[in-house]
Order: C-alpha cells, then sequence, then structure tokens
C-alpha cells in the first residue's frame, strides 16, 4: 500500500498546483504569526483589496498567454473610472431613476474599457508596434487623459446608491471578490474548454506555426487585449463605487505590477503559451496575504514593494529551472 501511495505521489505535478500549494503553506504560517489573521472580517478584507487588480490580473494572464503584456491597465482604471462618474453625474439630474443612470454609466464604461483594450491590441496586430512600447505609450496616454478630465484632482460621484453598490455583499462575499470569482471561471472555461483557449495558448508557443495552422493570429491576439481592456473596466466601475470617486493621480498606480506579478506567481511563464486563470487568482491572493502579514507585523509599507519584487523574482526562477529541467 505504501509503495502506491509513493508511486501515485511521484505522479503528482507539483508544478502545475505550485500556487496552490504555496498559498496553502502561507495561509498556515500566516495563521500562527498573527491572531488576528484567521478572523472573518480580516480574511474577507483581504480577498476584497485583491479582487480589483485580480479582476485585471485575469485580463493580463490572457495577454501574457499569448506572448503579449499589457502595462497600460493601471492608467485605464482612472481614466474609465472618471469617464463614469462624470457621465453619471451629467444624466442624474436628466434621468429621474438612479439606477437606470447607474446602468448606463456603467454600460458606457465596459465598452470603453473594451476599446481601449482594443486600441492597444490594434496597434500591435496592425501596426506592428511591440506590446511593450505601445501599451507603455498608452499608459503615459491614458494617466494623463484621466488627470485632465479630473483638474489632477479627484472625481466625485453624486450618486448616494453608486457608493453602495461598491460596498454591497452577496451571501456575506463582498461584490468585487463575488465578481472576481465568477469572472475566474468563465475565463477558464474559455481558456480550457474553447477553440478560442487553445488557439490563444497556440500563438503564445509559435505565432509562425499558429499561422501555419491557419489560425488568424492578428484576431486572437487583439481579443486577448479588448478582454483586458473590458475586465479593467469592471474592475474600474468597482473601485471608484467603492469610494464613490476617483483619484485621478493615485488610483490604479502599480496596478499592472501587481496583475504581472498575480500571473507570474499563478505559473503562468512570461514566454507565454500555456496558463491558469485559477493560478492567477491564487498568485493574487498571496500578494494579498503577503501585504496584510506585512501590516500586521508592523513592516513598513515601503519596504512591501521590496518583498513584491523578490516573489516575482523567486517566482520567475522557478519557472526557469522547471523549464531547463523538462529541456
Amino acid at each position: 500500500m505504501s509503495n502506491a501511495l509513493a508511486e501515485n505521489l511521484k505522479k503528482i505535478n507539483y508544478y502545475k498546483y505550485a500556487s496552490l500549494i504555496a498559498l496553502v503553506v502561507l495561509f498556515i504560517i500566516s495563521s500562527f504569526l498573527s491572531p488576528y489573521f484567521l478572523k472573518f472580517r480580516n480574511i474577507l478584507n483581504i480577498l476584497r483589496q485583491v479582487s480589483y487588480t485580480g479582476i485585471i490580473a485575469l485580463g493580463m494572464c490572457f495577454v501574457i498567454i499569448g506572448g503579449g503584456i499589457d502595462l497600460s491597465v493601471g492608467s485605464v482604471v482612472p481614466f474609465v473610472g472618471g469617464v463614469t462618474i462624470i457621465l453619471l453625474n451629467y444624466l442624474l439630474p436628466v434621468i429621474d431613476n438612479q439606477l437606470v443612470a447607474i446602468v448606463i454609466a456603467i454600460t458606457a464604461a465596459l465598452i470603453l474599457g473594451t476599446l481601449t483594450g482594443a486600441l492597444n491590441g490594434l496597434m500591435i496586430t496592425r501596426g506592428n508596434i511591440a506590446p511593450f512600447i505601445a501599451t507603455l505609450g498608452t499608459m503615459a496616454i491614458f494617466r494623463s487623459l484621466a488627470l485632465f478630465i479630473g483638474d489632477a484632482g479627484e472625481i466625485r460621484s453624486s450618486s448616494f446608491l453608486y457608493g453602495e453598490f461598491g460596498m454591497n455583499a452577496i451571501f456575506f462575499i463582498p461584490v468585487p471578490v463575488f465578481i472576481m470569482l465568477l469572472l475566474a471561471t468563465v475565463l477558464s472555461i474559455i481558456l480550457n474548454n474553447t477553440k478560442y483557449g487553445k488557439y490563444l495558448c497556440a500563438v503564445g508557443i509559435d505565432r509562425r506555426v499558429a499561422k501555419f495552422a491557419a489560425i488568424n493570429v492578428k484576431r486572437i491576439e487583439l481579443m486577448s487585449y479588448a478582454i483586458t481592456g473590458f475586465l479593467v473596466a469592471v474592475s474600474a466601475v468597482l473601485l471608484s463605487s467603492r469610494f464613490n470617486a476617483v483619484s485621478t493621480s493615485n488610483t490604479g498606480l502599480a496596478f499592472e505590477l501587481d496583475a504581472i506579478a498575480a500571473v507570474i506567481i499563478g505559473g503562468t511563464p512570461m514566454t507565454g503559451g500555456r496558463g491558469s486563470v485559477w493560478g492567477t487568482i491564487f498568485g493574487a491572493i498571496i500578494l494579498g496575504i503577503i501585504n496584510n502579514m506585512l501590516n500586521m507585523l508592523g513592516v513598513s509599507p515601503y519596504l512591501q514593494g521590496t518583498v513584491k519584487g523578490i516573489v516575482i523574482i523567486g517566482a520567475v526562477y522557478i519557472q526557469k529551472s522547471k523549464a531547463l529541467d523538462r529541456g
């Protein structure tokens, strides 16, 4: 019996479940480091905090699997969030029903976010601009536009109902967390059980071979950036509704770093070709737990970036070592 168990353990692909294993280990360690960690309210707070970047990381996962990168996500958040609130404030005196005005504003936000992602995709696929350069440019553009429409200050909503939406919960689960898990479920099905998911992985492995296989590479890449733009808009709506305002100078800062970190820690290599949606969620939660524990232990918040950088480098090193072992 023991030999059979040992053989079964050897067959387990530990690398595939590395992010989940790391999350469980970190969870256990954190529960010993602080008596407050396992408090239900603290766990919900961690999940709420990571949900905004976690939703963006889901889109980043698709982009990276396809061999790309999107540095503009952090700047799109205040831009879309700001436009949403400005439109909502304009509609409130025109439309008597607050709920209808909110629905229209959110719908416009989702369309705008999708268009920003599609713009990145078009520059990369049609303009043949390197993803890093194209999204670096739009990162500056959208942050600048956000600062311009908000006069470098805060854009505040006039709707109390919009603010309540961001703070509500569904069966004790905060709305942003519920939406993150719902989106992760849908995107996991798309990645693992549809032609698009298979084609996206094929493009990430080798674009030239994918073309020879009659895959519309440009369309696949464009869709991954459009999906990311849509998810950024979802995050922008949730974040702006939570505070019922958007700070055009601070909102979304370093979100691109957190999103990329979550994807990498979740087991998706920067070289593309494969990835895990749920691994990305686990990666986002790992980062959230690390930040939470550093705060509880009284570590300076200025050192959190150092820890995050070490974790990213360690994750990339492990991926590289695994790739060399396979080779």
